[in-house]
């Protein structure tokens, strides 16, 4: 799948996003969603934020860069695939709430996904200095970012890295692995399902691969899934089937070896 055939389903390209003003804003996320039912419209989500100011802003302003920073993060409508999916799981594991936050703002937000290499390269235990996000950004483009920008998105992404189980600490930042829940897998799987994977390729998948679990953990997650009637799986040796059916995703459902 190409970028253009991503963006319908909710993914973002392109070289900036919110994360160049705010983390991952997880607790604003929280209120908001369980203030709201799956089938909100922006227009509605917006009103509650700007107007009724359910999540405690102290100016409208502020109220106003929350509401877009959220959009840009997740979408915020039942329109766009990705946001709609991710709702049907929000409410099923609070556990599995940051991890399923972070899955949907890697999709859509670049300065995030370009930070996934620093993370995943990580091991239990070591320390993320602050000097490796901020030459991270800098490595393609130097002139692109200035130094006190550079500073700002990096707090802003090693923040969101905390919140969603990553990354542990206050003035120094640790490597840690967020418990993986049966939601967060099949999450992954229709990320990779939306870029054309199926069968096996799925547990093979990029999104797969953000996750700290082995394959057995994974397919166990995935049978688990299976129980709760969330997804449809089924593995026999090295064939794979997978159908999400159960989650109405319209789109083709496949199989493959």
């Amino acid at each position: 799948m190409n970028q253009d055939q991503l963006v319908p389903y909710g993914f973002k390209f392109g070289k900036n996003g919110p994360h160049a003003a705010r983390c991952m804003m997880i607790e604003e996320l929280k209120i908001l969603l369980q203030a709201k039912p799956e089938n909100t419209l922006p227009e509605e989500y917006k009103v509650s934020i700007v107007e009724d100011n359910i999540l405690h802003k102290p100016s409208s302003s502020a109220r106003k860069l929350t509401y877009r920073h959220l959009v840009g993060l997740y979408g915020m409508s039942p329109h766009i695939p990705l946001f709609r999916v991710f709702r049907q799981l929000w409410g099923l594991s609070e556990e599995a709430q940051p991890l399923l936050a972070l899955q949907l703002a890697i999709a859509r937000d670049p300065l995030l996904r370009g930070s996934v290499e620093i993370i995943t390269a990580l091991k239990p235990g070591q320390i993320l200095s602050r000097s490796v996000m901020e030459e991270h950004l800098a490595k393609d483009d130097p002139d692109r970012f200035s130094l006190a920008s550079r500073q700002s998105f990096a707090r802003n992404l090693s923040g969101t890295w905390t919140q969603s189980g990553y990354l542990v600490g206050r003035t120094k930042k640790y490597r840690t692995d967020p418990k993986v829940t049966y939601v967060n897998v099949v999450f992954a799987l229709i990320l990779g399902h939306f870029h054309g994977l199926s069968g096996k390729r799925l547990f093979d998948s990029y999104w797969i691969k953000l996750l700290p679990a082995d394959e057995t953990t994974m397919y166990e997650l995935a049978y688990r899934a299976t129980l709760r009637g969330l997804i449809n799986f089924k593995q026999a040796s090295e064939v794979v089937e997978v159908s999400f059916a159960p989650l109405n995703l319209l789109v083709k459902e496949q199989r493959d070896v």
